[in-house]
């Protein structure tokens, strides 16, 4: 009787023809279970989180008050705006800068231009001689990126009060007031002044939807003293808060803020009276650049503030877990949900989650060629944005990763002009 005959096949290969089934029925459970915790994530990440930190502001926070300051009780402010090869906005940011409501002898404007090869430092000496000396120039000769050029200008500059800006921001009259009125209350540290995007020809107020998005969730968890970092267009620091920043720190104004809550426990408000305003990105290679840069420096910061992810921290641990981390992973977990959905097409469920997933990219990709106009089109925009910014999120990890973004200056493209210098009220909440 030959060694393999067919009973001896029924007996030995069908139970291992089950085993195996068994094993990949187990391993589809297996990816469903991981498509299921990924799509959580995403979704708590975008949609959870929001929900969870407005409930949490309502119920736990609390409105920081504003006391009555008076003139003679005003802190000397600096405002500090670090520049590279800035010739084409430095003159009218200089303007700007000299327009602000607030008293002069009280307030002083300084550049610290790193390196600059162009125009700039020339027209700092230009503009400064004609307000008499009221803006100083820190002329490094070598350009060493933004955290050298703030460890070194800081310590030099006269105010207690220290304001960063960006030289081709602009600010409303009062935004220096605004931020400055908190610093009564000593457990106020930091304050964030909030940045409005503008359509370079008309200033008019175009905050995206996302923007609008983010606006909201700096309000809530501003009322539950979680608020991450600020925007380096317009926020303050008790000057002797400021932690330094470390050599090849990418977003600086990231670290600054939440450094110096790690290391003396002070309150970061946000403030929305405090406006500055900004022009959007010229084009759609641009963002995708800023948001790379910004995906890299986002991973770079959890290795630097991961003492903050420590529940001892509270509310601060909440928020940097869920808006920023969960935030910055999220590309992975979109991906891992695509890799998983292919092992369990055979399920309904499966079947229903590729269909949304292959509905979602299909929108991302044409709405690419969507006009702005009417509305309707901004809406289904949204999965353009959404990957678009994943896309970005994604490239950031490998630049981190492999060294390839470093905190050295590289100028965003602009269109050449300023913003309008001042928003009516109406145009800023529009």
């Amino acid at each position: 009787m030959p060694v393999f005959s067919w009973h001896w096949i029924c007996v030995n290969i069908k139970p291992l023809i089950r085993t195996f089934e068994g094993i990949m029925d187990n391993f589809a459970w297996l990816a469903l279970s991981v498509l299921v915790v990924c799509f959580l994530g995403v979704g708590f990440a975008y949609f959870g989180y929001p929900a969870a930190i407005y409930i949490c502001s309502k119920l736990f926070g609390t409105k920081a008050k504003l006391s009555a300051t008076h003139i003679a009780d005003l802190p000397f402010v600096s405002l500090l705006i670090s520049a590279f090869n800035e010739q084409d906005e430095i003159e009218k940011r200089l303007y700007n800068a000299m327009a602000l409501d607030y008293p002069p002898e009280k307030f002083e404007v300084v550049i610290a231009s790193d390196g600059s090869t162009d125009r700039t430092n020339e027209l700092v000496r230009r503009v400064s001689a004609l307000f008499k000396g009221r803006i100083r120039l820190l002329d490094f000769p070598n350009n060493r990126g933004k955290a050298t050029v703030l460890n070194e200008a800081v310590p030099l500059l006269n105010g207690e009060i220290i304001v960063l800006s960006d030289a081709n921001t602009t600010m409303r009259e009062d935004a220096i007031l605004k931020l400055v009125s908190w610093f009564d209350q000593p457990d106020i540290g930091v304050v964030c002044g909030r940045l409005v995007m503008t359509d370079v020809k008309t200033g008019n107020n175009v905050d995206s939807l996302y923007w609008k998005y983010e606006t909201f969730l700096k309000k809530c968890e501003s009322r539950l003293g979680a608020l991450l970092g600020s925007n380096g267009a317009i926020y303050a620091i008790r000057k002797n808060l400021f932690p330094g920043v470390p050599h090849g720190t990418i977003i600086d104004d990231f670290y600054i803020p939440l450094e110096a809550k790690r290391r003396s426990g002070c309150r970061i408000v946000y403030d929305t009276r405090a406006v500055a305003c900004e022009e959007t990105a010229p084009s759609i290679r641009a963002e995708f650049h800023r948001r790379s840069r910004l995906g890299a420096g986002g991973f770079q910061s959890i290795g630097m503030l991961w003492p903050l992810l420590s529940p001892a921290h509270g509310w601060v641990a909440f928020a940097f877990f869920s808006h920023k981390v969960l935030r910055w992973i999220c590309p992975f977990l979109l991906l891992t949900m695509v890799v998983a959905n292919l092992f369990v097409l055979d399920l309904l469920i499966g079947q229903i989650a590729m269909a949304l997933q292959v509905i979602s990219y299909t929108l991302a990709i044409t709405g690419n060629w969507l006009p702005k106009k009417p509305k309707i089109f901004r809406i289904l925009r949204l999965p353009t944005m959404f990957v678009m910014m994943n896309s970005a999120l994604f490239v950031g990890f490998f630049k981190w990763l492999s060294g390839g973004q470093s905190g050295a200056w590289k100028r965003t493209a602009r269109s050449g002009e300023m913003p309008a210098l001042i928003l009516s009220e109406q145009q800023v909440t529009a």
